[in-house]
């Protein structure tokens, strides 16, 4: 970092340019499917790349007054990391369980990503289940790992998990 009299600067040190990642995330309409908890949410290639977002809701679109995760929402976020593989292949979505309403059924995770000389990419990861200590499966994470899949992949939008038959429908 160079520090001047009035800004901190930083210098990169990387010559990977960022990538712009865009997230729908969709709360489920069944009771008690939102939750006052913080979501983070780690994106994978199949080659080990990641882009870890600590807090979702720093990436939020809806407003600094907007609840999210809320029953039924679908939640927009945007922000810039480091430029992965495609496609984007493997998810983890945490809840670290706090707030009043701590369980959380999350459907669905959609991504879509861009980066200098590169088309957009689009992956949909079906989680369909709740990320709670008190509902099954018990576990406040969700690992959704299509990255055996890519091999059948045609370079369109990379769906992962079940997109028919939800829990929550």
């Amino acid at each position: 970092m160079i520090y001047d009299d009035d800004f901190v600067i930083v210098v990169s040190l990387t010559s990977q340019p960022d990538c712009v990642y865009t997230l729908y995330v969709q709360t489920a309409s069944i009771i008690k499917a939102g939750t006052d908890a913080r979501i983070s949410i780690a994106l994978g290639d199949s080659s080990g790349g990641s882009v870890w977002i600590p807090d979702l809701t720093d990436w939020g679109l809806m407003g600094r007054k907007h609840d999210y995760f809320e029953r039924g929402n679908l939640d927009a976020f945007t922000g810039r990391g480091p430029c992965i593989g495609r496609p984007i292949c493997r998810l983890n979505v945490t809840s670290d369980g706090s707030g009043h309403h701590h369980g959380w059924f999350c459907d669905y995770v959609e991504v879509t990503s861009t980066g200098p000389h590169m088309g957009c990419g689009q992956s949909i990861f079906y989680v369909d289940q709740w990320l709670a200590t008190d509902a099954p499966p018990y576990q406040l994470s969700s690992v959704i790992d299509g990255c055996h899949q890519k091999a059948q992949w045609d370079g369109g939008p990379f769906a992962v998990g079940k997109p028919n038959g939800h829990y929550s429908e």
